[in-house]
């Protein structure tokens, strides 16, 4: 399957799979950005997206920020729909107690193309009967 990627800016960075086998790819930065502890920025990648209909992209975080940095992205997984042809921008917070920098060309999060299935909504009186049937949060113990 084709993803088209446009460079919206010329330092922008088309991302590719690293390793055989990668279910992601890096997107990176295209700024220099400060993110204060317990702060969220909009980091810009200067890519635009042609998604196949039916796809979706994910930015997810990655885990060498989050585990060695706090930083992961806000809305994981970040949804970009196939109609959507804007530049992809990615939110960053920093759950950490230091401030964190971002460069241009740094790899700040992972993009997994994915299938969609659209559900076809049908409003009931009942639904069927569970085991589980509410239990919620929590309520299969430890």
């Amino acid at each position: 399957m084709h993803l088209r990627l446009r460079k919206l800016h010329p330092d922008a960075i088309i991302p590719q799979y690293q390793h055989e086998g990668d279910a992601g790819m890096d997107l990176h930065a295209i700024e220099s950005m400060e993110i204060a502890p317990h702060t969220t920025a909009l980091i810009k990648t200067g890519l635009s997206a042609e998604i196949p209909p039916t796809t979706e992209l994910q930015i997810r975080p990655r885990s060498g920020l989050a585990l060695k940095h706090s930083i992961t992205v806000l809305n994981t997984p970040g949804t970009i729909d196939s109609n959507y042809r804007g530049e992809i921008g990615v939110i960053l917070i920093n759950h950490g107690t230091e401030t964190f920098q971002v460069t241009p060309g740094m790899r700040i999060a992972q993009m997994v193309m994915n299938p969609i299935i659209r559900a076809e909504i049908t409003e009931v009186n009942e639904l069927s009967e569970t085991t589980r049937s509410t239990g919620g949060f929590g309520s299969t113990g430890r």
